[in-house]
């Protein structure tokens, strides 16, 4: 049985994917799957994340395994990855839907972050949208959520319009998160009890209540 693919999509840029992309992908392994990413982004973020991971912690101890792909290779390359891994975490460029359509129609599930802000709100439709015309199903995240804030609500219910669901789990804006991304970690690695680590592990069990429901 092909494992799960999940290719976390947005159309706008900054908002978090490959930091949700590498963080998800480490807490499925860190629950025991065996785990690919897929870096479909040219400007290879999660690949140089990846290399620091290796020189942090040794080639053999990353606990994932890495690809690249483009354009419509990343379709390919997801599901022959997908035969031989419990789960596949796609990481996609903030471009065109030629760009994007090949992971997403590949996925099991499409993970949208989107920031507390007008503009992400905005930009996330096209991507459910591009989900919609390949019917894949999608799942909304709150991502980089400031403390106490009260657009943070009125974002909420915005995203309640949008036509897929909006995850419980809500990601802190937390400055762990980019501190672990520097040094090829995860911050789940660097503060295992702390809050974002706690958020994450949340994150994966309710992507994985998601896609497995499909």
């Amino acid at each position: 049985m092909a494992g799960l693919i999940i290719t976390v999509a947005q159309q706008k840029g900054g908002s978090g994917k490959t930091t949700m992309s590498a963080h998800l992908a480490t807490a499925l392994a860190y629950s025991g799957m065996s785990v690919a990413i897929l870096d479909c982004d040219p400007q290879g973020s999660l690949g140089e994340w990846f290399e620091a991971r290796e020189q942090a912690l040794g080639e053999d101890e990353t606990g994932l395994t890495f690809r690249t792909a483009s354009g419509w290779g990343a379709r390919r390359e997801a599901r022959n990855l997908a035969g031989s891994h419990d789960a596949v975490v796609i990481d996609t460029p903030p471009k065109t839907d030629t760009e994007a359509r090949p992971a997403i129609e590949a996925a099991t599930l499409v993970v949208v972050p989107v920031q507390p802000s007008p503009m992400d709100v905005w930009a996330c439709g096209s991507t459910i949208a591009l989900a919609g015309k390949e019917r894949t199903p999608a799942l909304l995240v709150l991502n980089r959520v400031p403390p106490r804030a009260a657009i943070t609500e009125e974002m909420a219910d915005a995203l309640s319009e949008i036509d897929a669901p909006l995850a419980k789990t809500r990601i802190g804006n937390r400055v762990g998160f980019a501190g672990a991304m520097k040094q090829g970690l995860v911050i789940m690695d660097t503060d295992r009890s702390g809050k974002g680590a706690k958020e994450m592990e949340a994150l994966r069990a309710e992507v994985m209540k998601e896609a497995r429901a499909v």
